[in-house]
């Protein structure tokens, strides 16, 4: 496929958050198009440096290799209807030994209501194979907002999972006995951690690990604390980094920095007793979507960076913490690209894009 080079040019600009966010007058990087699509490729995962699989919402998956795309057949039906569709990928930590891969979609029907699904598939000559369905969210809604979903497996090797609010705010993120708005830990087979925080309760969801969140659409393991971290959307305002522990509420819809999308009032209240504080949060929201830490020494000084994807202001956020996590520094990277859905950084240390109704994009420094 033929390739683009795109260079950037940028403006100063400010957005109204605890720390300015600035779009440098001078950049030392390249955007290279690798991938082109029409539609939204919702996640990618690199099985090799020049191997990547990537999802569509709409529901197929395919396979680039050295800029050449195979669509991966032997796809489950989707409930493809707004938000909902075939969502993330991950591999399996040995999956150059077994092709294993975790994907997560919305299943059910505009009849019974649908919830956001996490399965495991063998991929076999460009087929999944032995899919399956490893969790589903019960409580089944014909809403189309707030599925989540993104997978990461820790150090430990538990598989988590995030399943948005669906659109009920009010009734499922702050209860544990039902399914939406919550962070999830099992392990690879679908069973759960006998060490899970709420096994033990009786009517929980024995493979909540955290809740009292809103929609989390990033996840990644910190590669040098083994730590979970997120990005959820907040509703107007309120946008949210977390650090996930187990057992703890992380207070939506008690608490938030936000307010309803017609200006109204959710809550007065910014903290309450039992409830996480955020690590960071956006006011107004930049709608985040993929996540990532940058591990790689291919970008000068940005190693150590957090990268976040606005699907609304359509860049890349490059965040700059202290040594307590404290955010610094937030600077613009490959604006006005267009809706960064996914980010990702190769096994050879390059950032990824995935971006919808454009493709899949490479940042050469």
């Amino acid at each position: 496929m033929k390739k683009l080079i795109l260079i950037l040019t940028f403006c100063i600009s400010c957005a109204q958050t605890d720390e300015t966010i600035i779009t440098p007058t001078e950049i030392n990087y390249t955007i290279e198009k690798i991938h082109e699509t029409d539609y939204v490729p919702w996640s990618v995962e690199f099985i090799d440096k020049n191997t990547f699989l990537y999802t569509e919402r709409r529901g197929k998956m395919f396979k680039v290799y050295n800029g050449e795309s195979i669509e991966i057949e032997n796809i489950p039906d989707v409930f493809l209807k707004n938000q909902g569709g075939l969502l993330d990928i991950e591999l399996h930590p040995n999956f150059s030994v077994n092709n294993k891969i975790f994907f997560s979609f919305s299943k059910g029907d505009n009849d019974t209501g649908a919830n956001t699904a996490v399965a495991s598939a063998t991929l076999i000559n460009n087929s999944l194979e032995n899919i399956e369905i490893l969790y589903h969210g019960e409580e089944l809604t014909t809403s189309s907002l707030h599925w989540g979903c993104r997978l990461q497996f820790n150090n430990d090797g538990y598989l988590f999972f995030t399943i948005g609010d669906r659109g009920n705010r009010n009734k499922n993120p702050q209860n544990i006995a039902l399914d939406g708005g919550k962070v999830y830990r099992i392990n690879e087979d679908g069973t759960i951690p006998n060490d899970n925080p709420f096994v033990n309760e009786s009517g929980a969801k024995k493979a909540i690990f955290s809740y009292g969140h809103r929609n989390p659409q990033g996840m990644f393991k910190h590669p040098l604390t083994g730590e979970i971290w997120t990005n959820e959307h907040g509703p107007r305002g309120g946008d949210e980094i977390n650090i996930i522990s187990s057992g703890k509420n992380y207070g939506w819809p008690k608490i938030t920095y936000g307010i309803n999308y017609s200006g109204t009032t959710i809550t007065n209240d910014k903290d309450l007793p039992g409830m996480e504080q955020p690590l960071y949060y956006w006011v107004p929201s930049i709608a985040p979507s993929g996540f990532e830490y940058l591990n790689s020494k291919k970008y000068y000084d940005w190693n150590g960076s957090i990268l976040v994807g606005s699907l609304k202001y359509m860049y890349l956020e490059r965040l700059v913490l202290d040594q307590n996590n404290n955010v610094k520094y937030r600077e613009k990277v490959a604006e006005n690209i267009g809706r960064v859905r996914d980010v990702k950084i190769s096994p050879d240390g390059f950032i990824y894009l995935a971006v919808d109704n454009k493709g899949i994009f490479k940042i050469v420094p």
